[in-house]
């Protein structure tokens, strides 16, 4: 039973932390990310500040709140590949998976506002510096590294975010009917050219 709760808690929190950033860059498209305020967040979602500020400590952190789910995602995935397989081949599928919803209008809206707000960008690096420690531990154990000894899981993991960022600021960037986000991310991974 107390298992059961728990689990309900965690769906209702995850539900809760999806709302309130689905709000946030709902208002940053509508306002702009400089007219937007805390407080007009809570207010759309319907809760307190103090709720606001147990999810998020700031209106970016909430505009880029879903990164850490992705970001989540592909640490699993990559967790949950063969351990036989290549590592390249696991780090490429990861990161597919993690942007298997990336083709939807909002995730596209965010990234264009990720691109081009400084402040939102300051924050989408500290999300990107949390994924980078947890792939790196992930990567160490597939490879049997021990991070305090070997730099390259950290230095893969950094390699891999910097070549998805790239690449998700180019296909916002590249014309219509161009190459799939997909089809960009492959390309990027493909040219990391590490090795295992």
């Amino acid at each position: 039973m107390t298992t059961e709760k728990s689990g309900l808690r965690e769906r209702k929190k995850d539900e809760t932390r999806r709302t309130l950033s689905e709000i946030a860059l709902n208002l940053a498209i509508e306002k702009g990310v400089g007219q937007v305020r805390v407080e007009d967040i809570a207010a759309a979602a319907n809760v307190s500040l103090r709720t606001f500020n147990n999810y998020f400590p700031s209106k970016e952190a909430a505009i880029i709140g879903n990164a850490y789910q992705r970001s989540e995602k592909i640490a699993v995935a990559l967790a949950d590949r063969p351990p036989g397989e290549a590592l390249k081949d696991s780090l490429r599928a990861a990161v597919l998976a993690g942007f298997s919803e990336a083709s939807d209008r909002q995730w596209l809206a965010r990234m264009i506002l990720l691109r081009d707000d400084p402040a939102l960008i300051g924050a989408q690096r500290k999300a990107e510096i949390e994924f980078e420690r947890n792939l790196a531990k992930v990567i160490a154990e597939r490879t049997k590294k021990d991070l305090t000894r070997d730099i390259y899981p950290t230095l893969l993991a950094a390699m891999l975010i910097a070549a998805v960022r790239a690449a998700v600021f180019f296909w916002t960037s590249s014309s219509p009917g161009g190459p799939t986000l997909h089809e960009i991310l492959d390309d990027a991974i493909s040219q990391l050219g590490y090795e295992y």
